[in-house]
């Protein structure tokens, strides 16, 4: 798609999408194993109803409205109503801690909160004490007779129903036969520099920081993207990514912009399944996702035996060839050709077909995806295109061309985007789609914006074909105390690489040897030992569970440079999540959280 026919601002798409994508089923939301689809048509007529009822509620262009939901069609239906009618949207994640919110609404002064379910609303009601500014909450799930009375007196925020309040943007419309046209002049009079999102990024330390992006912002990397992939009215996307980070808000406008119906999955936990219900044909994840995937994939081939397990072990080693092949657009071997057909009937349609049997292709970002799993699954006729963003820049600066995989890196820039390497290693990006600063916070962002180039604090470098491969975080670089610089991730990338691996941090600056924390697979490494998991989370330290990763991380360190080498290593019985703090929404590693709680055992590692 051209990026002259897209929106200029995220307040049109709505319209947008009514005049070209009034399909039966362009949302849905899959619940109990079925789809609950929604029209082009209804989304539009939503988002109008509660816009209008939100402004007749006082909210007016430029007040903040907090956003804390699942990802779900309603999530996206509040996202425009807010956001037609010259508002700001401030997401939040559903899976942060109250203080955590009470922290967002108060820096962001927001004066409505749309959460989905009562509990949402107690966690925003315990901490409202701390947001003066707040004076209504309104609840997706419940009726509209739990609507509070608008008594005398009555402590703020006031507890409303989403479904009240678009019942009374409704009735506006009923009753003048102008103020349908008023809300779409009001929304066409939203600007590309007009503040669309305050989106706060869920740093490892500290005070998150509100990213303020513009209409223009955003919609310019909605252009960027449609001019690389290609996507149809034909295409179907699953999403199960937070709406609230800005990678899978912006892909869900992408899809809208191009038609591509989205259905949202029910949860994380049952992403399984509802690949099989949907049968997406695109689809975006992040590499931990595909990890566990080729995890899964390896241990089902595992308890075939003889003939068949043979044929499963030549097929994986198949599908990196394959995969290798196709990357560098080089002839396949004539033992890989004649194999192909067997392998693709005995094993990869079979694996293709686990995960609805029509992806065309899928879309990684987030981190840096393992160069082998990312053959495989090219080699199995699942192509992953890698993605390169920031919250700060809408996100997305870089992105691979379906059909021109190079593994390693994260494609070239978006055609509207540029990209230098400051002399220090570090990304530099400029274009329509950066920030216009930190909300409230000059100082930071005058030390991000400098000289008109944002600095992203990743490290990378762009190979001969203008690709760009990321090769860490700048302020992540491990320094020992002999000097050595190590980067963690791609040392951590293959660790977590084999099946028994959930996930693996680097420690060791300003020490003389790197060390490694490791969260094991247990459900894989139940299997491996043939001991129940509870078993095993007690005997972690056993001569014969530590054999198993020791032969993983010397198996690792073969690959790697003398003082890049681990060590030492710990195995942690506890498992790394977003609910237990150490994992963003996003599924990255806290590493100055994990640090802390497990200080006395990298302590150990130099005692």
């Amino acid at each position: 798609m051209s990026m002259a026919d897209t929106p200029a601002t995220i307040a049109d798409l709505p319209f947008f999408v009514a005049g070209r994508y009034l399909k039966p089923d362009l949302l849905g939301r899959c619940l109990n194993g079925e789809v609950r689809a929604m029209s082009g048509r209804a989304l539009v007529d939503q988002v109008r109803d509660l816009s209008l009822g939100l402004s007749a509620l006082g909210m007016g262009p430029g007040d903040r409205v907090a956003l804390l939901s699942e990802s779900r069609p309603e999530w996206l239906v509040a996202d425009f109503a807010v956001l037609t009618a010259g508002a700001v949207t401030v997401p939040i994640y559903p899976t942060v801690s109250p203080e955590q919110v009470g922290f967002i609404l108060r820096d962001s002064g927001a004066t409505i909160a749309i959460v989905s379910s009562s509990t949402h609303a107690e966690k925003i009601a315990a901490v409202a004490n701390i947001a003066p500014s707040l004076r209504i909450v309104l609840v997706m799930d419940a009726p509209e007779e739990a609507d509070q009375q608008d008594d005398v007196g009555q402590r703020e925020p006031q507890l409303m129903s989403v479904a009240s309040v678009a019942e009374r943007g409704h009735r506006r419309i009923m009753d003048g036969w102008g103020v349908a046209r008023e809300y779409q002049e009001r929304a066409r009079a939203v600007g590309p520099d007009d503040l669309a999102t305050i989106i706060y990024t869920s740093g490892t330390t500290g005070d998150p920081k509100g990213v303020m992006l513009t209409h223009g912002n955003i919609a310019s990397n909605v252009a960027g993207v449609l001019s690389v992939v290609d996507l149809t009215e034909n295409d179907t996307a699953l999403s199960f990514l937070p709406l609230c980070h800005a990678f899978e808000r912006t892909v869900s406008y992408v899809c809208l912009a191009s038609g591509v119906s989205i259905v949202f999955a029910e949860s994380i936990d049952t992403v399984a399944r509802d690949l099989t219900v949907v049968r997406p044909t695109v689809m975006s994840g992040v590499p931990r996702m595909f990890e566990k995937l080729y995890a899964r994939v390896l241990e089902k081939g595992m308890t075939a035996t003889g003939l068949r397990r043979t044929i499963f072990d030549r097929a994986i080693e198949l599908a990196k060839v394959r995969g290798r092949a196709i990357s560098l657009g080089e002839p396949l071997p004539a033992w890989a050709r004649l194999a192909s057909g067997l392998a693709d009937r005995m094993v990869f349609s079979k694996i293709r077909d686990g995960i609805g049997g029509r992806l065309r292709w899928a879309v990684s970002g987030s981190a840096p995806l393992n160069v082998e799993i990312a053959r495989f699954f090219l080699g199995v006729g699942l192509p992953i295109l890698e993605g390169y963003g920031l919250t700060e820049t809408a996100p997305v600066l870089a992105l691979t061309p379906p059909g021109r995989i190079r593994f390693g890196t994260v494609g070239p820039p978006l055609p509207n985007v540029e990209l230098r390497i400051a002399p220090d290693g570090e990304i530099l990006a400029r274009g329509p789609n950066v920030m216009r600063g930190y909300y409230g916070r000059p100082d930071d962002t005058a030390a991000a914006l400098r000289d008109g180039w944002f600095h992203t604090g990743d490290i990378g470098e762009l190979d001969p074909h203008g690709y760009l491969r990321i090769t860490d975080r700048k302020k992540e670089l491990l320094v020992t105390s002999g000097g050595k610089k190590i980067a963690p991730q791609p040392i951590e990338e293959r660790l977590r690489a084999h099946g028994l691996v959930a996930h693996a941090i680097l420690v060791g600056d300003r020490r003389h040897f790197p060390a490694a924390l490791i969260s094991p697979e247990f459900a894989a490494l139940s299997r491996t030992l043939r001991l129940d998991e509870t078993t095993l989370r007690a005997r972690l330290e056993d001569e014969d569970v530590r054999a198993v990763y020791q032969a993983v991380v010397d198996e690792v360190n073969r690959t790697l440079a003398q003082f890049e080498r681990i060590k030492k290593f710990a195995l942690i019985a506890a498992e790394f999540s977003v609910t237990s703090g150490e994992l963003t929404p996003t599924l990255k590693v806290k590493r100055q959280v994990i640090a802390e709680r497990y200080k006395g055992v990298i302590e150990r590692f130099y005692a």
